[in-house]
């Protein structure tokens, strides 16, 4: 057995991260160690997290660290920490925009990219799968939908799949009266019926806001016209995404909803590794499938409209996303305003290619801009 693969991860306190030194734990210091973590505010989290790896860099985000421990500070700090720590893969946990330049820095190292931060493919997606092709390494995702797709993918090869299925919760109103909608509030939105998350994706996972974004990724992770993904509501959660085959036969990826399989099968890619993980017993398991309903989930539809408008709406989708979500959380805007902000900025002029880095991060800017002005004239 060789020398262990050397992991960074961060975001290293939030539910992707700690799952992710729950398999590092599992795989154990001759397989795999963490060699760097970071996090956005929680200093607390970050110290306790690094008593099991107490030779690994630290990095906090959000804040300026008071611990000596914590050497890196800032979002400049976060992507000198990445590119230094000399990872063979980097477990990217970082929620938001602000995951976009780590999975740079992380591709410019040189190391694997295991990816939860949605917003990196679909702020980015053209210019980092070129830089990873360009710096001979690869974007694997952790997301459990892209994840099974991924798997499936790379078993039928890109010539044999005709049409990619994404599958979604329904999140916490997928029964709930439209009519009632314009009187749900914060907290009813950021309690999951299936699981726990943070705020931010569980709201999206009610407005379906989420999934647009996972198609978005999609079509940038696996090279797809946009009509060539399609979204299932599954309310069980057990399937995570099927492909269809040329020859029109369905295939899934089925397990218990437990990230843990997909950061794995991340870290120890292209082997597929005993693990303990998520295992499913279909005997007597009810699955149920459904068309998402346009009403219901207007920020899906939303989401192929960026894509077929170009590359600079999908940044605008996503930072409108961002703006109106946090105005929700605030009491600044109401639940069904959410789509009403997103809408209003995708009516902009946005670019339809952009070319480096530089623009992307000026299309995000602009686009939060036009979110907080239409946020301030949106009440429903």
């Amino acid at each position: 057995m060789g020398a262990p693969t050397r992991v960074a991860v961060l975001g290293a306190t939030g539910s992707i991260g700690t799952q992710a030194l729950q398999v590092l734990s599992a795989l154990g210091p001759e397989r795999a160690v963490a060699v760097a973590l970071s996090a956005h505010r929680d200093e607390e989290g970050l110290l306790a997290a690094a008593r099991a790896w107490p030779g690994a860099e630290l990095a906090l985000s959000g804040a300026s660290p008071r611990d000596a421990r914590v050497a890196h500070s800032g979002a400049e700090g976060l992507v000198r920490m990445v590119e230094a720590c000399g990872a063979d893969v980097v477990v990217n946990g970082v929620a938001g925009a602000a995951g976009l330049m780590p999975s740079v820095a992380a591709i410019r190292s040189g190391a694997r990219l295991a990816l939860a931060n949605k917003e990196t493919m679909v702020m980015a997606g053209s210019l980092v799968m070129d830089e990873a092709r360009r710096r001979g390494t690869r974007v694997i995702p952790v997301d459990s939908e892209h994840a099974a797709v991924f798997a499936l993918h790379e078993r039928f090869g890109a010539d044999s799949v005709d049409e990619l299925v994404l599958t979604a919760s329904g999140g916490a109103f997928r029964e709930r009266p439209i009519d009632t909608f314009d009187s749900i509030t914060a907290a009813e939105a950021t309690r999951h019926p299936n699981w726990s998350m943070g705020a931010k994706i569980t709201i999206d996972s009610a407005t379906m806001a989420n999934k647009g974004l996972e198609v978005i990724e999609a079509v940038r992770l696996f090279g797809v016209e946009p009509e060539r993904v399609k979204v299932l509501v599954h309310p069980q959660s057990r399937v995570h995404a099927l492909v269809r085959t040329t020859d029109g036969t369905l295939y899934a990826q089925v397990s218990e909803p437990d990230m843990r399989v997909p950061i794995q099968n991340a870290l120890t890619w292209p082997t597929l590794e005993a693990c303990s993980f998520g295992r499913l017993d279909l005997a007597g398991a009810r699955l149920e499938f459904s068309e998402p309903e346009k009403a219901r989930y207007p920020l899906l539809e939303l989401a192929y409209e960026a894509l077929r408008s170009g590359e600079g709406a999908c940044v605008a989708y996503n930072a409108a996303d961002e703006v109106a979500v946090e105005a929700f959380r605030s009491g600044g805007l109401s639940y069904l305003g959410i789509a009403r902000v997103v809408e209003a900025v995708l009516a902009g002029r946005w670019p339809a290619r952009l070319a480096t880095f530089d623009e992307v991060l000026a299309a995000d800017a602009a686009a939060r801009v036009a979110a907080r002005n239409a946020a301030k004239g949106i009440h429903v």
